[in-house]
């Protein structure tokens, strides 16, 4: 079973990097859907994650508070915007844009409505 947990949790996280990078694929969910697979298969690879720079924050703030920071927010946001602005340009039938629209949109409302992580409201309140 610990094999399975570390194929997924790997499978995800490599999902979670190319969404860094293309903006059709999210990159927040499947990071934090690889640290609950790698918290089940690998101590060393839970670890791992936990300890990037990059991914590290952002899994952090979830466990502790289930919340998404302003910047990651804004991105994921913006990128979804994007796609279905440069979907519609694309010529993308209508059906398809409407399932867009609506699964884009239901994600957008997700992580716009988690709370802010602490560190994002006192920086906030400092200003």
């Amino acid at each position: 079973m610990r094999l399975l947990w570390i194929f997924f949790g790997s499978l995800s996280l490599g999902l979670g990097v190319l969404g860094a990078v293309l903006p059709v694929l999210p990159t927040t969910p499947f990071v934090l859907l690889a640290a609950f697979c790698y918290a089940r298969g690998s101590e060393r690879l839970h670890r791992m994650l936990l300890d990037s720079r990059m991914f590290g924050p952002m899994i952090a703030d979830w466990q502790a508070e289930g919340a998404i920071s302003r910047r990651a927010r804004y991105t994921a946001a913006v990128t979804m915007l994007a796609v279905l602005v440069f979907s519609v340009f694309m010529g993308v039938p209508g059906w398809v844009l409407a399932i867009q629209a609506v699964c884009m949109g239901g994600a957008a409302t997700y992580v716009l409505t988690r709370p802010l992580p602490a560190r994002d409201c006192q920086r906030s309140s400092r200003s």
